[in-house]
């Protein structure tokens, strides 16, 4: 594979590696960033290792901007170390220890103390270190990584590539791949705070929790006051007990939109503890046209869901952007071709992606990333394609089938989904989950949706993207990288069109491998427009009539050997011409005001 590198793909100083604040929903002016230059091995033991590496932190082996270049397989271990000070006042009460991710199993110790163990590679988790520090730390990881080799949620990730569709799978990586950080708190201090907006109640809804240095989580007499404010001006405000609901009336509501990404700030105070979060007053929800077909309203207005699929992967960084800048770059440049929404496939981002998100204004259907064991791409994906009932009809308890016999597995993948939700709830950019994608380590999902609807009651679900459908969520979702596009509207779902195009086009210089797969191949940057346009103007807007709405093209960038993306991996070309995409988009946007407002008409 060639080593493709985009425009911020040279790190000029190591020790200096994203230092941007990394958890902006929930922030603190304590704030000590331990990224940079770690020692490193793997190895075939668990035991005391010989550092033979430095590991530029936050970036796996795996990937270039690491310096490593070195796969974790299967059995094998991944060693970290890392020593460090406390700076000079930064200790309060209390010190905890951040990490944002670490794929898939890890064992952190301080100072020849284990703090603990995490399983799952996605979701961010902290320890209480402060019984522990001493003036000079010494901080270890051990890491194992088996992918597909362990039911774990892993995404695109993928060891051995066999197969026509093995193209559509990437790089495994490993261990770090997102901020490692420390800050300390007052005791007592605020853990979380669930933000939930009530938009026809012109309120919000709060609740926090509070945690204790002898492990209480609340108590009844301390209250936490709350200020919530827009462009500076107090709209709200009150004291509210830990651990309970409080609704909260505002003055006058100020929507969220892509088109104006209104968000309030609230400051959050608790004794000595000060915390700083915001919210966006949005509501997505289902309703009907005037014919009675279902549609996607957004604060009670229809609305067309407009997007990319998005897997998320830089050539140097794999699943880690090699700055912020390059995070907000594809967020700005969807919105500059005149998309609004970004399908967020089978991969959890650093929270930074979904704070752009949110003051960007894009909205996030968010995947839930795929597990379960080593796929039969016959059964989930060839079978499907040709047999529309084979697609509809086939139950998903059939775990043997699915990849999904390891009742462990199914087990750590609703702490996983429950950690998802818990961890993104607050960003008002993300209108909908995607628990099932294609059939990937599917099981149970009528139970997995009702999950969810519990978890969060204010958000769209996507039950079973693309195929194995059971029935359930809120969208009759259809993948189709075909050339015919058949459309039916249901009495109950919206229709959504959650996959298509794919239309590839490899630019010379800018490809990474040889091999290259796309679901249909244009020569040139004008052939691959005029493809666009001619499926954008002869399939999909005749669809909108019928009750679409929602279409989500793929995708954002070429990654290694898919090269369907509208720009390429090092993010160097736009294929495709602006000035038609921004074109198309605005047509679509009009072609639905027009369907829906001439069906509430009739």
């Amino acid at each position: 594979m060639k080593q493709l590198r985009t425009r911020w793909g040279r790190i000029p100083d190591r020790q200096n590696v994203w230092q941007e604040y990394p958890r902006p929903n929930f922030v603190r002016d304590s704030y000590l960033n331990l990224n940079g230059e770690w020692d490193y091995c793997i190895s075939a033991s668990a035991d005391t290792p010989r550092y033979d590496g430095r590991i530029l932190v936050p970036f796996s082996p795996e990937a270039d901007l690491s310096g490593a270049g070195e796969i974790l397989g299967p059995g094998q271990y991944l060693h970290y170390r890392k020593y460090f000070r406390l700076p000079d006042g930064f200790r309060k009460k209390r010190v905890l220890l951040h990490f944002g991710a670490v794929d898939q199993e890890c064992r952190v110790s301080l100072n020849g103390v284990l703090l603990g163990v995490h399983k799952g590679g996605y979701l961010s988790f902290h320890f209480d270190v402060t019984d522990v520090l001493r003036e000079e730390n010494t901080l270890t990881l051990l890491v194992t990584d088996w992918t597909e080799k362990r039911p774990h949620a892993r995404g695109k990730q993928k060891l051995l590539k066999k197969g026509m569709m093995s193209s559509i799978f990437y790089t495994p990586q490993s261990g770090i791949w997102q901020t490692v950080w420390m800050e300390s708190v007052e005791d007592p201090y605020l853990d979380w705070v669930k933000i939930t907006p009530l938009f026809d109640e012109n309120a919000v809804r709060l609740r926090a929790k509070a945690v204790f240095a002898c492990g209480e989580t609340g108590v009844p007499e301390r209250k936490v006051h709350v200020r919530i404010s827009g462009q500076g001006q107090t709209v709200a405000e009150a004291d509210i007990l830990p651990g309970r609901d409080f609704v909260m009336a505002l003055k006058e509501v100020h929507p969220w939109t892509p088109e104006d990404p209104y968000l309030y700030d609230v400051r959050l105070s608790f004794g000595k503890d000060q915390v700083s979060s915001y919210f966006g007053m949005r509501k997505v929800s289902v309703g009907r046209d005037g014919r009675g077909i279902p549609r996607f309203f957004l604060n009670n207005e229809p609305c067309f869901f407009n997007g990319l699929l998005d897997q998320g992967y830089w050539p140097e960084g794999l699943m880690t952007p090699p700055c912020d800048e390059a995070l907000q770059y594809d967020i700005r440049m969807l919105k500059k071709l005149g998309y609004n929404t970004i399908r967020k496939h089978v991969k959890i981002e650093p929270e930074r992606f979904y704070y752009h998100c949110d003051r960007l204004g894009m909205f996030v259907w968010q995947d839930m990333p795929n597990g379960g064991g080593d796929y039969d791409m016959l059964f989930v994906t060839y079978l499907p394609n040709l047999c529309e009932r084979f697609a509809r009809e086939t139950p998903d308890h059939q775990y043997g089938r699915f990849r999904r016999a390891d009742a462990e597995g199914r087990r750590q993948y609703y702490r996983d989904l429950n950690g998802m939700v818990k961890q993104l709830y607050n960003h008002p950019c993300i209108v909908a989950w995607t628990p099932f994608n294609e059939g990937w380590g599917q099981f149970d999902a009528r139970a997995v949706s009702s999950k969810l609807r519990k978890l969060d009651q204010g958000r769209l679900i996507n039950e079973a993207c693309g195929w194995f459908d059971q029935k359930g969520g809120d969208m009759h979702s259809i993948h189709s990288y075909g050339r015919h596009l058949n459309m039916e509207p249901e009495t109950e779902r919206v229709l959504a069109l959650t996959e298509y195009g794919g239309f590839a086009y490899p630019v010379s210089g800018h490809t990474a491998c040889r091999r290259q797969f796309g679901y249909r191949h244009c020569a040139t940057g004008e052939e691959l427009t005029g493809c666009y346009r001619r499926f954008q103007e002869e399939k999909l807007f005749p669809c909108i009539e019928k009750g679409l709405s929602a279409a989500i093209y793929t995708q954002v960038s070429d990654i290694e050997e898919e090269i369907n993306g509208i720009m390429t991996y090092d993010r160097s070309v736009l294929k495709p011409d602006p000035r038609v995409i921004r074109e198309l988009n605005q047509r679509l946007y009009e072609l639905f005001r027009d369907s829906v407002r001439l069906s509430f008409r009739a």
